[in-house]
This record gives C-alpha cells, sequence and structure tokens, in this order.
C-alpha cells in the first residue's frame, strides 16, 4: 500500500495561506520538487488544483513564462507532468493531466494508496486535508515550517475531531531557517 503524505508550507503560529512565509528560493523549490518527485500521485481539492494550474501548468505555447527563474523549471516541469486526481462536488471536469473525484472519499482515496507504485500519493491544500486526517487516512506529514509568525490566516488542520499523534522519522534545516520536519501517523495504542 502506497502511503498517503501530506506536505505542507507552514508558519510558526501555524498559518498554512501559502504567502505566509518567506518566498521560496531555490533551496526550497529543489525541496519542493524532489516531495513531488517521489509521489506517484497527487491529490488536491478544488482550490489547491486551481491555484497549482494557474501558477504551474505549462503554456501551451511549450515554453515557461518569463516571470520563472530557472530554479523553479524542475518544480514546474515535476508538477505539470505528475498523474492529478482533484476532489470536488463543484467542477465538472478537469484536465491537466487530472481526474475527478466526486463520490464517497474515503474510497477513493484508499483505492488510490492501494494502487501498484513505489512512491506515495501526495496531498497538499488546506480543507481537504482535514478531512483525510479525520478519516484516518493521512500515513506521513511534512510541514515546511517558515521562521515567520504570520499573526492571521487559515492554520494547519484547524478544526480536527481529534488529535493526531505523530511520530518525528526525519527533519532538514535551510539556510533560510526554515525547518521540513517529517512525521509518521502513530496508531492509537502503538
Amino acid at each position: 500500500m502506497r502511503p498517503l503524505r501530506y506536505a505542507i508550507n507552514v508558519t510558526l503560529d501555524g498559518c498554512c495561506h501559502h504567502e505566509a512565509g518567506i518566498p521560496p528560493d531555490e533551496e526550497s523549490m529543489q525541496y519542493w520538487t524532489d516531495e513531488i518527485a517521489r509521489a506517484d500521485d497527487l491529490l488536491f481539492g478544488r482550490v489547491t488544483y486551481e491555484m497549482m494550474e494557474a501558477a504551474w501548468r505549462r503554456p501551451d505555447s511549450g515554453g515557461w513564462p518569463d516571470w520563472m527563474s530557472g530554479w523553479e523549471i524542475p518544480f514546474a516541469e515535476a508538477i505539470d507532468r505528475a498523474p492529478k486526481h482533484v476532489v470536488s462536488k463543484t467542477l465538472g471536469s478537469v484536465d491537466w493531466n487530472a481526474d475527478l473525484i466526486d463520490g464517497d472519499l474515503a474510497r477513493a482515496v484508499r483505492r488510490l494508496k492501494d494502487e501498484p507504485g513505489e512512491g506515495s500519493v501526495f496531498v497538499g491544500g488546506v480543507t481537504l486535508p482535514r478531512g483525510l486526517a479525520d478519516l484516518g487516512l493521512i500515513d506521513e506529514y511534512v510541514f515546511l515550517v517558515q521562521p515567520v509568525v504570520a499573526g492571521h490566516g487559515p492554520t494547519l488542520l484547524a478544526g480536527l475531531r481529534e488529535r493526531i499523534r505523530l511520530e518525528l522519522v526525519d527533519r532538514h534545516e535551510f539556510r533560510s531557517g526554515a525547518v521540513a520536519l517529517e512525521y509518521r501517523s502513530v496508531a492509537a495504542g502503538d
């Protein structure tokens, strides 16, 4: 079974708005490129899917936009080519190498996890991961903790029904002061 791996940028006070942390640099973009590359599939809710598509979908012209730095292109290429699954009750269809999940979320995610593959199923965003965590479906959590106190915004996994015990399995410090913390979910009774 492939693990469901939730990864997100978060500030010291738990804000997970995509603009709350420090701007990405070459080191953090390489980190996120590696995270995407180790995934067999990406799983997004509608908002995250549309945000990622707007920023990282290869233009019809075939070239990357002028605003994109050379060190951002490997990330753009990795996310552009990755198979995507989008959870939405409002979208009628998706493209960008994606399919739509609009039925029983738990069943659909279990089916994704059961598919053959060497990597993980990567989930990003804010709302969808909270629902998946409540269902006990997330196996691994990766938080790229930014050295910022935002003082506002959506907070990480706000509204969980029950606390989730985690075991630290890896950490990586960045020159920027950010720290990537990787945890594995600890089953109740372990």
